[in-house]
């Protein structure tokens, strides 16, 4: 056994099995990742009009999401498993960027794709990595105008401060990136990254094996040998795993919706299964199950071994003392009991019973950081991974 797969094996077993609704996802993972021809998986033939308005909808989606103010989003239902969400990002890109760092000169120049980039809510980590150079690339033209706007935003403040350095350079490009090869539209064809980030969308490409293959691409392409390939996206053996337990193909909670498209919910295909994702104000669009074996096989022909697939909430007791300071910063957790002047979010008589339980078993902590539990819900849907570009032997 290779070492890539042996790791891989290695990381399934681990993770296959941790399901928040304490489901057996084992049907779903241990499907073999068949991509030949000749599977007997049904691999779900998607029309090219529905593909065309797959991602019509997705960019529309994002092209017409409003750009709220802090004081907007700080009045949002979820607004504490939202700066959950970007603490996980930051922890994911420090991690990482410092591994890097590790293993590099100290003055080498740290350069990065953000794929699927939005509106450039990664850019202030970047910053504050002092990486080099970046490239923003999604599909929203809007979003893409809206993340250089925020960029030039950032020069212009940082261009004003006494002892003033020059922050990264950065390039923008409008593309969807399932199916546009960037490097035809980088300004460096030769560029080499350090670092491809992909965070809450690279579950859009496996609408296709064409589409998947394209992303992976893109994302090794250009990627040094050892540089890192880091992400975040749904946890199809969590998504599978209640999709199966509920009756019909619609589950979730006051904050959240799923509803699956396809109906064989025993042999799902490895491409193209297909759901429909709303969360309150944020997400409106379909997704499609990512099966982790087949996205190793597709990794290892593109040069990308597995190295790390954490649940969100395994990923957060890993790093919670290390970015404790970040995660009263970002405001990523409510306080229970709250502060008199700040209601709960939740529902006070039932959206907190964990906290209650950690409270009465914990004696001494008059207050703690939690999230309600329809947010955990939501947050244990997600995972983060990491694949590292092979070495050239």
């Amino acid at each position: 056994m290779s070492r890539m797969e042996e790791t891989e094996n290695n990381l399934l077993e681990k993770n296959k099995l941790k399901t928040d609704t304490g489901q057996d996802a084992s049907y779903y993972s241990s499907n073999p990742s068949d991509l030949s021809i000749g599977s007997s998986r049904n691999h779900h033939n998607i029309s090219n009009n529905e593909k065309t308005d797959n991602t019509i909808l997705v960019a529309e989606h994002y092209n017409t999401m409003e750009e709220k103010c802090l004081s907007q989003r700080d009045q949002s239902r979820i607004v504490y498993m939202r700066n959950f969400n970007n603490w996980i990002k930051s922890m994911l890109i420090d991690e990482y960027v410092n591994k890097i760092k590790q293993n590099k000169n100290r003055n080498s120049p740290l350069k990065v794709l953000d794929m699927c980039c939005g509106k450039g809510g990664d850019l202030l980590k970047w910053k504050k990595k002092e990486i080099r150079h970046l490239v923003c690339a999604d599909i929203a033209e809007v979003s893409i105008e809206q993340c250089k706007n925020r960029y030039n935003d950032i020069v212009n403040k940082s261009s004003k401060v006494r002892g003033f350095t020059p922050i990264f350079t950065a390039e923008f490009i409008a593309a969807d990136c399932t199916k546009v090869r960037l490097r035809e539209k980088y300004k460096d064809v030769t560029i080499q990254f350090d670092l491809v980030s992909c965070q809450f969308a690279f579950h859009y490409s496996f609408e296709s094996l064409t589409q998947a293959e394209c992303m992976l691409r893109n994302a090794s392409e250009c990627l040094r040998p050892g540089g890192y390939f880091i992400g975040t996206i749904p946890d199809a053996y969590d998504l599978a795993s209640r999709w199966q337990k509920c009756d019909g193909n619609k589950f979730g909670n006051d904050i959240y919706s799923v509803e699956f498209i396809c109906k064989d919910k025993t042999n799902p295909p490895l491409f193209g299964t297909k759901y429909n994702f709303h969360l309150e104000g944020v997400v409106n669009c379909p997704e499609f199950l990512v099966h982790l074996p087949t996205l190793c096989k597709l990794a290892s022909k593109f040069g990308l071994e597995l190295v790390m697939f954490e649940r969100f909430e395994t990923y957060y007791e890993r790093m919670k003392n290390e970015g404790k300071s970040l995660l009263y910063k970002m405001q990523a957790m409510e306080t229970y009991p709250p502060y008199y002047e700040s209601p709960l979010l939740g529902k006070p008589s039932q959206d907190y019973q964990h906290a209650i339980s950690h409270m009465q078993n914990q004696p001494g902590h008059r207050k703690i950081g939690t999230l309600s539990q329809p947010e955990w819900e939501v947050i244990s849907l997600y995972a983060v991974f990491a694949f590292q570009k092979k070495e050239i032997d």
